[in-house]
């Protein structure tokens, strides 16, 4: 391998092609303000490096970061990529990762809007993510002990597994397909609207209207606080373990809690069944 250490560049396509790549505390910056600085390079690896110009990494291949910075100016820094890690790393550029494929994230601050949308095959460990539209159209996701907070997260993802983690968001999971969350706080309104095979499992989940029209919707020893107008025209078996404020017209399956406050049915079409306190609404 090259290896380049403490040296600044900011010229266009700097590393362009290249193969074999060891970059040390090296920045990427300047008044020449290039781009792409790595484009179509591959066997990259990045340590302690600062990037503040746009498009880096583009069509690489084998790209490794560690304790390195994307700036919020370092916009698309991961687009069309394979075969990423990334580990005690910020990326706080727009749109960091795109249409990239087998991508671990380990212990990263990640500030990012359109993060991670129709890429594949993505871990993501021990991370701190902010950013609006996550993972929109991503598939093969597997995130844990993860902090989210952000708008229109998950959607559209196909085939995700989540475990341990802390979600803060709105719209998240629409039109989702075979999605698992377990041991996770959800709080947000408008949770997964018009998902199928949706699994939520020993999960706690706030805000109003969640979780309807959906398909092939499961939810095993989960709580639901402050949750109204739950399961609208959804196909549903819901095992919870906490009282539920309402739920409105749930299509076809059973819910089962210790307590239903409301249960609004306003056509005999609906024809789930209903359990509070083990007795049949």
């Amino acid at each position: 391998m090259k290896i380049v250490k403490n040296q600044v560049f900011d010229k266009e396509r700097e590393f362009y092609e290249s193969d074999g790549l060891n970059l040390i505390s090296c920045r990427f910056d300047g008044e020449n303000d290039g781009e792409s600085a790595m484009k179509e390079s591959k066997n990259i690896i990045a340590k302690g490096c600062y990037f503040n110009l746009r498009y880096p990494f583009w069509h690489c291949n084998n790209v490794e970061l560690i304790n390195c910075e994307l700036s919020p100016l370092c916009r698309a820094g991961l687009w069309y990529t394979e075969n990423i890690s990334a580990r005690d790393s910020s990326l706080l550029g727009i749109k960091a990762l795109r249409e990239c494929k087998d991508a671990t994230f380990t212990n990263c601050k990640i500030d990012s809007s359109e993060f991670g949308w129709l890429s594949s095959n993505i871990s993501i460990i021990g991370c701190d993510i902010s950013g609006e539209y996550f993972m929109l159209h991503a598939k093969s996701l597997s995130l844990s002990m993860v902090n989210f907070s952000g708008k229109y997260s998950f959607q559209y993802v196909e085939n995700a597994k989540i475990d341990m983690c802390k979600l803060n968001t709105k719209d998240a999971f629409w039109h989702s397909k075979n999605v698992y969350v377990k041991n996770s706080v959800i709080n947000g309104e408008y949770l997964g609207w018009y998902s199928e095979n949706l699994t939520l499992e020993n999960c706690i989940i706030t805000g109003t209207q969640p979780l309807c029209y959906c398909k092939g919707l499961k939810l095993i020893n989960c709580k639901m606080v402050d949750c109204d107008l739950s399961f609208e025209r959804s196909y549903v078996e819901a095992d919870l373990i906490s009282d539920i404020e309402s739920v409105k017209n749930p299509y076809d399956g059973y819910i089962k809690s210790p307590c239903v406050h409301n249960y609004i049915k306003d056509d005999e079409k609906y024809r789930c069944k209903v359990y509070s306190n083990g007795k049949l609404l």
